[in-house]
């Protein structure tokens, strides 16, 4: 049986990377279909990655002491939240738009995108134990080292989920045209 589950798979199944197949990412940004929605959707999948990597850095920098707590603190809450509330409203906007107008589209591929549903559940649960960890550190309750472990595995997942959706959104968007989200 495949695993599908966020904290369980490797990547999507086979049966739903079809038009990957066709569209493969290193063809993406010649694609015409490309410019304009797709390239501003993966630039917010970029932002989080990005977040997670000044997050990342910033506690090790906490870790090992190179930086002021204070201001190891107000970056945390800069960045920290702002991952937290893009990724909130990103995924509302997937969840009630996207996915059930691209799943319309490409009807063979739903179960994907229930998956991508269903990381987006566990994602919540997700963000609320990064919120924790990271008003832990923010309140003097929490150390860096622990924040860190945290960011670690919530940014694998993260990662995971990121490059699923993209296998699955833009294959769909690039063979449809950015009119399919309509």
């Amino acid at each position: 049986m495949t695993k599908t589950a966020l904290n369980e798979r490797d990547r999507m199944p086979e049966a739903l990377r079809v038009l990957l197949e066709s569209f493969p990412r290193a063809g993406w940004e010649e694609h015409p279909n490309f410019a304009g929605l797709v390239a501003f959707w993966l630039d917010r999948h970029l932002m989080f990655r990005r977040l997670l990597v000044s997050l990342q850095d910033d506690a090790e920098a906490a870790i090992d002491r190179r930086i002021d707590v204070q201001a190891h603190r107000t970056r945390l809450s800069r960045f920290g939240g702002m991952l937290v509330s893009q990724l909130h409203g990103h995924h509302q906007i997937e969840d009630q738009h996207y996915f059930p107008v691209l799943s319309k589209a490409e009807p063979r591929l739903l179960k994907g995108f229930d998956i991508l549903d269903a990381d987006h559940h566990a994602m919540d649960g997700l963000l609320n134990r990064f919120t924790n960890s990271a008003n832990a550190v923010l309140q003097g309750q929490g150390e860096a080292g622990g924040f860190h472990r945290e960011l670690l595995s919530f940014g694998a997942l993260l990662h995971r989920h990121l490059e699923d959706e993209e296998d699955l959104i833009v294959p769909v968007i690039l063979k449809h045209g950015p009119d399919a989200l309509h």
